[in-house]
């Protein structure tokens, strides 16, 4: 075994080999020497094959763990989505329920201050009424009962 690494080494690119000179007598040597390199050759190519190998496996496993964490996080994500989207249907539900009830009461109390105003304004109407029959019943108590006294004319202006 020494005398092959002493004969023929494998060189800077281990697919390339240095070959002893070609007048070497002892052919026989020369060939177990060809073969254990080549064997040599072999078995790290099959090495480097297998790192290879381990390395595209270790790197698909990886890629199908990123590819499940992704699918995870965009079904979490779709669930939320929907999850929001039906929340927010809700409250935009509860915001049109309570604008309906706002406007309804909104109605009422204007359709309260407009009976208000029309009962205010029978009410005025009313006290006008008021008003001017009792002036009228002022007048004829000045006229028909106070008849031609000038000093109580004036006390009930007075007093009114």
């Amino acid at each position: 075994m020494a005398q092959r690494n002493s004969r023929a080494s494998v060189g800077r690119d281990e697919n390339v080999l240095d070959f002893p000179p070609a007048s070497t007598p002892d052919k026989g040597a020369t060939a177990l020497e060809l073969v254990y390199q080549a064997a040599d050759v072999f078995r790290s190519m099959e090495e480097h094959a297998r790192e290879t190998e381990a390395r595209a496996q270790s790197l698909c496993a990886s890629a199908l763990e990123r590819l499940r964490l992704a699918e995870m996080r965009a079904d979490a994500a779709e669930r939320a989505q929907r999850e929001f989207i039906i929340t927010a249907e809700h409250k935009l539900q509860d915001a049109c329920r309570a604008l309906e009830q706002a406007q309804s009461c909104i109605q009422a109390q204007k359709d309260k201050v407009t009976a208000a105003e029309l009962r205010a304004e029978v009410a005025e109407a009313a006290a006008r009424q008021a008003k001017e029959a009792l002036a009228l019943v002022e007048e004829a108590i000045r006229k028909r009962l106070l008849c031609a006294s000038p000093d109580a004319d004036r006390r009930l202006t007075a007093v009114a």
